[in-house]
């Protein structure tokens, strides 16, 4: 019998960082009313009929609590011109990635982003186990999207463009 070997967490995430991923910016509002939003990679579809989507989120995350209980989310799907929206929500003060910014207001008053390739307006579904993580599924309700633009990536461990 062989006996398997731990899986070093270092040498899991350079492999993990080989799969390119979009990047998003989830939005939410708080049990005090204010606005939150935090930079994920680990966004998907889940099925069409009916229409989810997921995204993981860490329990240490400052807003963690904040989106366990929130009805209503975006998702904000980022422009390869949108780095910068990445950095922002990327912060540790939360209040301070929301300075000057341009918003509309979505489902629920949750804030959207704009110059987005996508948004997605999501009712919260279930929340799943995930390790490290929960995993919130959310049930599509409305979404825009625009027909130009190219994505933000993420590989490697830095931001990536096609082509």
């Amino acid at each position: 019998m062989t006996t398997e070997q731990p899986i070093d967490p270092l040498a899991f995430r350079s492999a993990l960082g080989c799969f390119a991923t979009g990047i998003a910016v989830i939005t939410t509002i708080a049990p005090d009313g204010l606005p939150l939003g935090v930079t994920v990679n680990s966004f998907s579809s889940v099925s069409l009929d009916p229409p989810l989507v997921q995204f993981c989120l860490g329990r240490a995350a400052m807003s963690f609590e904040a989106f366990n209980i929130a009805p209503h989310f975006a998702v904000n799907i980022l422009a390869a011109d949108q780095e910068d929206l990445s950095n922002r929500f990327s912060r540790r003060d939360l209040q301070e990635r929301w300075a000057g910014l341009e918003t509309t207001t979505g489902r629920g008053g949750v804030r959207l982003l704009t110059g987005c390739l996508a948004t997605l307006e999501c009712d919260r579904e279930h929340l799943l186990d995930g390790g490290d993580h929960v995993i919130v599924l959310g049930r599509v309700r409305k979404l825009a999207s625009r027909e130009d633009g190219a994505p933000l990536l993420y590989f490697r461990g830095r931001y990536a463009h096609l082509g």
